[in-house]
């Protein structure tokens, strides 16, 4: 009977703790239980009344009557233990209850510039900021970041990067822009004839050398060429076209200087037959591309009716094409609108 009152104390502090307690844990974490606390407040309870053991042998009238000073002392330490030990599990859960909310909470900011949503975690340590990529925003076919200076440009089809590079070139600088020199649609005229024997790479890596045997390609000084030393063994024309198509671009230089004659230039002459404006195909596709049309097929009749030779309607139509009477660049082709602009200029 003596020590009931110090167990009904004990008792009223562990439910007010143990009821706090309750209270914090709904919004703490789960890794902290009841019976930790009750195990710790179970210790200091022992503790507390062995500081008190020594003073059991005094009987107590009343419930009420008031206690000793020592054993009053010894109560009064106990409890405010009790007190302090209470504060500090609830400032721990209510720290733990933070912590672990605030881990596994994620907020979600967007940005209106960029339509992106980036995670953000609001953990106490530091979060490594990781850069990101580079994008590039497409719209309406097109890219919204500027093109880099590496990259390549846009050609027909049949230009590949491992093409020759005389042959690119030829395609980026003349093949399709309108041409209104003699001797240049001359050189075109011979050099597209030459396309039955050989391809435009090996054309035009011997380009140099046709120059220099046809005297740059001028009509009157080619018909003044020996013939049979043009076409002898050993010669450096033998080794660009064969006899028949040497013996032909004689025959065509005296031709041209009969057109001349009656047109005034071979200019006026060739570009009549589209009424001095350039054909413009539209193609998409390679496989769009022909070989021959009928104005070809027209202007080969005409010229192989005055007396022009090695000029099919094949041979014609790669004429025009390769001295802009027609624009065969696919719309792709970054060259479609130069050409475009080349021939309006001479209309």
């Amino acid at each position: 009977m003596s020590s009931s009152p110090r167990v009904q104390s004990m008792n009223v502090a562990e439910a007010e703790t143990r009821s706090t307690i309750g209270t914090a844990a709904k919004k703490a974490s789960p890794f902290i239980t009841h019976k930790a606390v009750s195990k710790s407040l179970r210790k200091l309870e022992r503790s507390s009344s062995g500081l008190t053991g020594s003073d059991e042998k005094t009987s107590y009238a009343t419930p009420t009557e008031t206690l000793s000073s020592s054993s009053h002392k010894h109560t009064l330490n106990a409890a405010s233990i009790l007190r302090r030990h209470e504060q500090n599990l609830n400032s721990n859960l209510s720290l733990n209850a933070s912590f672990s909310s605030d881990a596994s909470m994620d907020s979600f900011h967007s940005r209106a510039s960029t339509g992106r949503l980036i995670r953000s975690y609001s953990v106490g340590s530091r979060s490594k900021s990781y850069p990101s990529k580079p994008r590039s925003v497409v719209s309406e076919g097109a890219l919204d970041s500027p093109p880099s200076g590496s990259e390549t440009k846009k050609r027909c089809a049949w230009v590949t990067p491992n093409s020759d590079p005389c042959y690119i070139v030829f395609h980026d600088e003349e093949w399709g822009v309108p041409v209104h020199d003699d001797k240049r649609l001359f050189e075109l005229l011979v050099l597209s004839g030459a396309l039955a024997e050989h391809t435009w790479p090996m054309i035009l890596s011997k380009r140099q050398t046709f120059r220099e045997v046809f005297a740059d390609f001028d009509p009157n000084a080619i018909v003044k060429i020996n013939e049979k030393k043009l076409i002898g063994p050993g010669s450096p024309a033998s080794t660009l076209l064969s006899d028949l198509k040497l013996r032909a671009v004689i025959e065509n230089a005296r031709q041209i200087l009969k057109v001349i004659e009656e047109y005034g230039s071979f200019d006026k002459y060739i570009w009549s037959f589209v009424k001095n404006k350039g054909i413009v195909s539209k193609f998409r596709y390679q496989r769009q591309v022909p070989a021959k049309t009928p104005k070809a097929e027209v202007i080969s009749k005409d010229l192989v009716r005055r007396g022009f030779r090695s000029v099919g309607p094949t041979v014609v139509y790669s004429f025009m094409q390769a001295a802009g009477i027609t624009n065969d660049h696919l719309t792709s082709c970054f060259r479609f609108h130069h050409c475009i602009f080349e021939q309006e200029r001479y209309v």
